[in-house]
């Protein structure tokens, strides 16, 4: 049998759905337009960090012209051009952010989905929906009495007020609860406790091997979470050698639009396709993982 022949069993029609041509032409049509939505403005960013200070501004946005100067932007970023700080050291601190808090709410995460979805006493049920309300706090109701309680504690421009936080992931919390429920059965459990096992050991050996999807959606939606978390740093950090790049480049762009730096707007443009590069690579790693255990987690609840 032919490539062409196994490669078409495996497809669905789409008649098959019950939909009408009509309505199929459509959706098709809205999901062109959705993903150009979505990828216009990182098209925009690949072509304009091509280009000087004049282009950006005299040619069409979304086509090469002049120079080719995106290495010279790159090499521009390590440069402390911005008055604000250096680019590079934006870049580690983000990475520094991320992965820390990242594993860490994996962890956390993993956990407390797992004693939610294993263990039951006495006000499980509402110390989730406790939990899970929290969701609905916007972070501005809080900012004041937790800047209060950072500058009690000293976690005022340090590198810990950002990574404490991000440690607590309630959609992790969630998704982990509700991939344990799924992918770990309780009779599994059961023959491992009569076996002689530990709680700690049936956690380690047998629950997270078995949510591995969940475990790295949860570790890839809390890094984008960190990465692009703009508020929390803007309130806690006051030095620019403790920026993120979201700050930073925010510090960046002000230089830029108060005329102090303004040959500064390639190299912005620049930063932003750099920022966005490393998560579109991450995400393409990951991107089995992420969809399978998505995927999982919306079959269940």
């Amino acid at each position: 049998m032919s490539r062409r022949a196994v490669v078409a069993t495996d497809r669905v029609d789409p008649a098959l759905y019950g939909m009408h041509r009509t309505t199929r032409v459509l959706l098709t049509l809205l999901t062109w337009l959705f993903a150009l939505f979505i990828l216009g403005p990182l098209v925009w960013l690949l072509v304009n960090a091509t280009k000087d200070q004049q282009h950006v501004y005299q040619s069409f946005g979304f086509w090469f012209a002049g120079p080719f100067r995106l290495f010279h932007n790159i090499a521009s970023l390590g440069q402390n051009i911005s008055g604000a700080g250096v680019f590079l050291t934006w870049l580690k601190n983000t990475l520094v952010y991320a992965v820390a808090g990242s594993i860490g709410a994996t962890v956390l995460s993993a956990l407390a989905g797992y004693g939610f979805a294993r263990f039951s006493f006495r006000g499980s049920r509402a110390l989730f929906f406790v939990v899970m309300a929290s969701l609905l706090v916007p972070i501005t109701s809080v900012a004041l009495p937790l800047f209060l309680v950072y500058a009690k504690t000293g976690l005022v421009n340090s590198i810990w007020g950002m990574i404490l936080p991000s440690t607590v992931s309630v959609v992790g919390i969630y998704l982990m609860r509700t991939y344990i429920e799924a992918a770990v059965p309780r009779d599994l459990i059961a023959a491992a406790r009569i076996d002689g096992a530990g709680e700690w050991r049936i956690f380690s050996r047998i629950a997270m091997p078995l949510s591995a999807p969940g475990l790295v959606t949860v570790l890839l939606i809390t890094i984008v979470t960190i990465w692009n978390n703009y508020f929390l740093p803007l309130m806690i950090f006051s030095k620019s050698s403790k920026y993120p790049l979201t700050v930073g480049l925010a510090a960046m762009s002000a230089a830029a639009q108060t005329g102090t730096k303004p040959d500064l707007v390639p190299v912005l443009i620049t930063g932003g396709l750099v920022t966005v590069v490393p998560i579109v690579i991450l995400f393409l790693l990951l991107e089995r993982y992420f969809r399978g255990g998505l995927l999982q987690g919306s079959t269940t609840g």
